[in-house]
């Protein structure tokens, strides 16, 4: 296996103050909370990464990114409709067709298009779950869940987890993009009401890969 084929995983969801059970039961209380550290660095990777490219106006080589996001946290600014379509979570696939990439320290704007209707999206960096680089298999996954959601399901943490990791993994698979929800990216429909050409992004719903029970 080549070094493209290997993935690069980075789990930011270490927790040192989980509770512990049996021998490790006793663990010394971490002050610093090296894992909230750790995420903030973390997220300033996809920060500086969405910051190049909203001033070149384009990816690099091959590299595109699956970025997903709980749509209802704090500083999320999305369309009632999205919101609708989209009520826990969203992944946004950032590759061809994107216009208005804007970067700030604590969040990005990114316009894309539904159904011939532009759309910008505000996304906050704490509100990423996961971003994945499919091109170098380059994926991070964060701790970013609700206060409404970490109580209804905070024993489920780890399985939400993975099932995170194999969403995405899934998300790349062409089976899993024919049955996705997708933005405009035809085209067909690749222009401004001005007439200039303009990029998009590809949109595809959580929702549509998780397990059935």
């Amino acid at each position: 296996m080549n070094q493209r084929q290997q993935t690069a995983l980075i789990n930011a969801n270490w927790l040192p103050n989980r509770a512990q059970t049996g021998k490790n039961a006793l663990m010394p209380q971490d002050h610093i909370r090296y894992d909230i550290l750790a995420q903030d660095a973390l997220r300033g990777v996809i920060r500086k990464v969405l910051s190049e490219v909203a001033v070149t106006g384009y990816l690099p080589g091959d590299h595109h990114f699956f970025i997903t996001f709980l749509t209802e946290a704090p500083g999320v600014r999305i369309s009632t409709a999205l919101k609708e379509r989209y009520p826990e979570q969203m992944t946004i696939v950032v590759q061809h067709q994107f216009w208005d990439l804007k970067v700030t320290e604590s969040l990005f704007e990114i316009g894309l298009s539904f159904s011939d209707k532009p759309e910008k999206l505000v996304v906050p960096f704490a509100a990423i779950r996961g971003f994945y680089d499919p091109s170098v298999n380059f994926e991070l996954e964060f701790d970013t869940v609700l206060d409404v959601a970490a109580n209804d399901g905070g024993d489920d943490e780890d399985d939400d987890r993975a099932e995170l990791a194999g969403t995405i993994e899934r998300l790349v698979e062409p089976s899993a993009k024919d049955d996705a929800a997708t933005a405009d990216n035809g085209d067909d429909d690749d222009t401004d009401p001005d007439g200039s050409k303009k990029p998009g992004a590809d949109v595809v719903s959580l929702d549509s890969f998780r397990k059935k029970n």
